[in-house]
């Protein structure tokens, strides 16, 4: 055996989420993610002998359930003694905000796990092994094409397309960066399910259509269900900012606090609606994070004067939220933001 590396996403919250009838008629908790590519895990497998296996940083639970799973299946498949090992995992994934950072480390960890022992697992594989580990997962094993995802079941619900339309997001992040324990989020309502399935169908019809404001409103709306659950106190605020910079619509994560004001990049003046996002942002408490686009990498995103990006080591021990399987909180946004502006001060100072 050789020494496994494994690389995984994240997102930037959700598009549409709730619970949708699936090919079978029977219902479903589904979503659709906004991709990030930006930001991910990294991990490496150090296979040694004996059964047991070995997670750094050792609060990565899900991870290390991900492995040995991993782990079982390749060795049955080879009809080889299961290994022991060493799990690293590495990342910039922000923590605690909805983004996706334990799937990214579980699918990290399984593609790692798996090269190893040089077996190749398809998407549905990889998927069904993330939802084992965790219970649910993001479709982050799969590419970027936008799909309603069954994330308690592992599998696509439905095909969207080829992409998304040319979006520009402002990213931030409501309730102060606070944590969200997923697990403990009351269960979506199944007597929404009509609501959810004109929201898909208008969703589906957008894409087709490449109706960026269809886009938009959709978003708003699954967000605004969202709010049932998660009741973020200044999610209000945020819409108000968006109907003031002339936006399409927000999205939010609704597994937790991360947050983005939608553009579209061709409207008249965007540039003057971006600043003005920002500034907003900021006088209500809501500090603008990162701004990207769902355009390809490149074409250039119009900067913000106070656009923010999620770098460096976001996994560290001690920055899960609480939760089931997890044991680490997350860093506040304005620790994140001082942070960067450290970073990009650094680097503009010349070297004596």
């Amino acid at each position: 055996m050789k020494r496994g590396i494994g690389s995984a996403p994240c997102h930037h919250g959700e598009l549409l989420q709730g619970v949708f009838l699936d090919g079978q008629g029977e219902r479903r908790a589904g979503l659709v993610t906004l991709p990030l590519d930006a930001h991910g895990t990294r991990a490496e497998f150090l296979p040694r002998p004996g059964g047991a296996i070995e997670v750094v940083p050792h609060d990565r639970t899900k991870a290390l359930r991900a492995a040995v799973l991993t782990r079982d299946l390749c060795a049955d498949r080879l009809q080889a003694e299961p290994c022991g090992g060493e799990l690293r995992l590495l990342g910039d994934v922000p923590v605690g905000l909805g983004m996706g950072s334990s799937t990214s480390d579980v699918i990290a960890t399984v593609r790692a796990v798996a090269d190893a022992y040089e077996v190749a697992l398809g998407p549905a594989e990889v998927a069904r092994i993330a939802v084992r580990a965790e219970q649910a997962c993001d479709p982050l094993m799969l590419d970027g094409r936008p799909r309603l995802f069954a994330q308690r079941d592992g599998r696509v619900i439905e095909e969207f397309g080829a992409r998304l339309p040319a979006l520009i997001v402002v990213g931030c992040a409501l309730s102060g960066g606070r944590p969200v324990d997923t697990l403990a989020l009351p269960s979506l309502g199944d007597e929404q399910i009509h609501v959810y399935e004109q929201l898909r169908a208008l969703f589906r019809r957008a894409l087709k259509t490449g109706d960026r404001a269809l886009v938009g409103r959709v978003c708003t709306a699954s967000a605004r269900l969202g709010q049932r659950r998660l009741r973020h106190p200044d999610f209000d605020a945020l819409t108000a900012v968006a109907a003031r910079s002339g936006a399409l619509g927000v999205q939010i994560a609704h597994s937790g606090c991360v947050a983005g004001v939608l553009f579209d990049p061709a409207s008249p003046g965007v540039h003057r609606r971006l600043r003005l996002c920002s500034r907003e942002l900021e006088r209500a408490g809501l500090p603008a994070t990162r701004t990207f686009s769902t355009l390809p990498a490149s074409v250039p995103v119009p900067a913000s004067p106070y656009e923010e990006s999620f770098h460096g080591r976001a996994h560290r021990r001690g920055d899960r939220p609480a939760g089931s399987g997890t044991s680490r909180r997350a860093a506040p946004v304005p620790a994140v933001r001082d942070h960067e502006g450290r970073l990009r001060a650094r680097r503009r100072t010349p070297s004596a």
